[in-house]
């Protein structure tokens, strides 16, 4: 196959002729391809023209049309360059040239002995002035993680879908709760005061499942928000709201893995099109479950069967394990990534078990959505606490094995998960803060680290308040460190009010409760502040007031990092960019101390005085500094 992207041809496809590069975007669900018969399942079900990348992919589906040819009935510019077949008798891959096409309806056939036996428009659109040059995700943001089942329930119609298999329980941890795309959009207002720039929301796609699709990690539809959320178009409104707010939206993708609920699974478009195909149908009970051996697919010394144990293996029973080696599924899934840029207008993605994917199409999905969107943003999670491991991944990292990302930010696990150790640590000249600066001093492995973003907490991980043993002071250290650190910094839906979970094991329901004030009957609204305790006002009161400093923080966002070895239980930060000096001060300890500065000189340099931008209280510097107490002080230096 020509294009850009070698993958391997599945075993029982039969080509009809030259197979084009196809490489392209998804559909737009406002504008649907329209079947004579509506027999027929079109993806994507329309396009753009002027795309970077002008061949398309469109995958056919319908009852026993194998056997059919597919014609251009009407159209201009535009090149029909093969059609597809898999052993499959319902499907049909057809590989258009767009190159020059310009916006149009076009219609396409299905023959059967020179006999017309069905038909569809298909609608190539205009782009949205400026769509390539979309400005991503950047250190000058903040981003907002929301979990929407769990968030605000902003249309109570929707909570009950007649086609959704589950039905909302707000009694239930594990149940949909009525969180949706509306409440969303109703908080905006409050996030835009909190200081939020950028909504990294967890997956909207339907999740037609029996249990547990509240979370959006089991797709039975890529291109359909999940009606218990809203709809496409509610969804584009979303988008386009929250830039009134100087907002952005991150996507959450998974291109890894399915539910078990997708129609695919009543009808594989190819015999390659997940993993296990084979095994699961002659026994849908025989799944091998991945690994989670992440590390086997860099390891220098690692065994293919450990490799694939990891890569090929299931999630769950209900989460069936795509298989990116199939060419067709491969183009499937970067049209669809591609596709929800466009059609929502997102500044970035997030892409869930970014190693589980095959790695050799993990290059060709980032290298192909950079090169649509050369400004974009893609963030990657590799959960593991090396950052050997997770700067693997990271665009522009020369790895000794050769292999190469786009991808330009990823998690920073390693420094989330030593951040919460090290405030929990009793200090000692080899445990504590020592751990998150020696830790820090890892950068040196990553190709850009000022690019990862740094989180006190998500979806899957217990809160960190509760991490943090209830303690406010430090839970303000660790908030303080994320949002001022050189990295992009991700704050969970609730931190702000220091929401609690249990720490011990996974607690996903507990941690994923729902937001105060999201629900008319909610005795506590975070959104009006309405029953906040001392605790909770206090916490939103810091968060806020340092994130809304933040965004007009050339430091911050982009300024010089130094730090000194910390002593004594205090370690010491700086930022610094033109005439704004940082100093950032972490204090342990629970009695007052005299902190002399002599050695921060590098630092404050002529600086005489400093503010602290939360409580206002100025200090001199020309003496050493009391500390009365535990916590961060947060120094605007001056002369």
């Amino acid at each position: 196959m020509s294009s850009h992207y070698s993958y391997p041809t599945p075993l029982g496809q039969h080509r009809i002729s030259k197979l084009s590069s196809r490489l392209l975007l998804g559909c737009a669900l406002s504008v649907s391809a329209m079947s004579v018969n509506a027999a027929l399942n079109v993806e994507p079900m329309s396009w753009w023209a002027g795309m970077q990348q002008p061949t398309l992919q469109i995958l056919i589906a319908g009852d026993n049309i194998r056997d059919t040819q597919v014609k251009l009935i009407k159209a201009e510019g535009v090149t029909l360059n093969s059609v597809d077949k898999t052993d499959s008798n319902d499907h049909l891959f057809v590989n258009l040239d767009l190159s020059q096409a310009k916006p149009q309806q076009l219609t396409l056939g299905l023959y059967k002995d020179d006999q017309l036996v069905d038909q569809f428009d298909y609608e190539l659109q205009t782009r949205q002035k400026g769509s390539r040059d979309r400005q991503g995700f950047s250190n000058k943001d903040v981003i907002y993680l929301i979990t929407p089942d769990r968030f605000a329930n902003g249309n109570p119609d929707n909570d009950n879908h007649p086609d959704m298999l589950e039905k909302a329980d707000r009694s239930f941890d594990g149940g949909r709760h009525g969180g949706d795309i509306m409440g969303i959009r109703k908080a905006l207002p409050y996030l835009h005061n909190l200081g939020v720039t950028q909504l990294w929301i967890n997956p909207l796609l339907e999740n037609n499942q029996q249990k547990y699709s509240y979370h959006g990690y089991s797709t039975t539809d890529f291109y359909k928000i999940d009606p218990r959320f809203g709809s496409n178009q509610e969804y584009q409104a979303l988008v386009e709201e929250a830039q009134t707010f100087g907002i952005g939206i991150i996507q959450d993708v998974v291109v890894n893995h399915m539910g078990s609920g997708h129609k695919w699974m009543s009808s594989m478009p190819s015999n390659t099109w997940i993993n296990g195909q084979s095994r699961w149908l002659k026994d849908p009970t025989d799944v091998s479950y991945s690994s989670h051996r992440r590390t086997t697919v860099q390891d220098p010394y690692s065994v293919n069967a450990d490799t694939v144990d990891f890569s090929d293996g299931w999630f769950d029973v209900t989460m069936p394990d795509l298989n990116q080696r199939d060419p067709h599924m491969a183009t499937y899934l970067i049209q669809n990534s591609i596709w929800w840029v466009e059609y929502a207008g997102l500044s970035g993605i997030r892409e869930d078990t970014y190693s589980y994917a095959d790695k050799d199409f993990l290059t060709a999905w980032s290298k192909a959505i950079m090169d649509e969107y050369p400004h974009f943003n893609i963030v990657g999670e590799e959960w593991s606490s090396n950052p050997v491991t997770v700067s693997y991944w990271q665009a522009g990292k020369k790895n000794a094995d050769g292999y190469q990302s786009f991808a330009p930010s990823m998690m920073d696990f390693p420094l989330y998960d030593t951040l919460i150790a090290s405030l929990t640590k009793e200090e000692n000249w080899g445990a504590g803060f020592i751990d998150l600066y020696q830790m820090l001093a890892n950068d040196v492995v990553y190709a850009n680290p000022s690019q990862l973003v740094l989180f006190e907490g998500n979806h899957d991980t217990n809160r960190i308040y509760s991490l943090l043993k209830n303690d406010i002071e430090l839970y303000k250290m660790a908030m303080a460190y994320v949002l001022t650190s050189n990295r992009i910094p991700q704050i969970f839906y609730g931190s702000e009010i220091v929401m609690q979970s249990p720490t011990e094991d996974r607690n996903d329901g507990a941690v994923r409760a729902d937001f105060p004030g999201g629900w008319p009957q909610d005795s506590v609204n975070v959104f009006t502040g309405k029953g906040l305790n001392a605790q909770q006002t206090e916490a939103l009161t810091f968060v806020r007031t340092l994130l809304n400093y933040r965004k007009n923080s050339l430091a911050i966002q982009q300024g010089k990092l130094q730090h000194f070895v910390p002593k004594d239980g205090v370690y010491v930060q700086s930022r610094h960019q033109g005439d704004e000096t940082l100093l950032i001060i972490y204090n342990k300890n629970s009695q007052a101390i005299e902190l002399d500065l002599q050695r921060f000189k590098p630092a404050i340099n002529d600086n005489t005085a400093g503010v602290d931008i939360i409580s206002k209280q100025s200090y001199s510097l020309s003496k050493p500094l009391t500390l009365s107490n535990k916590g961060v002080t947060i120094l605007k230096l001056n002369r």
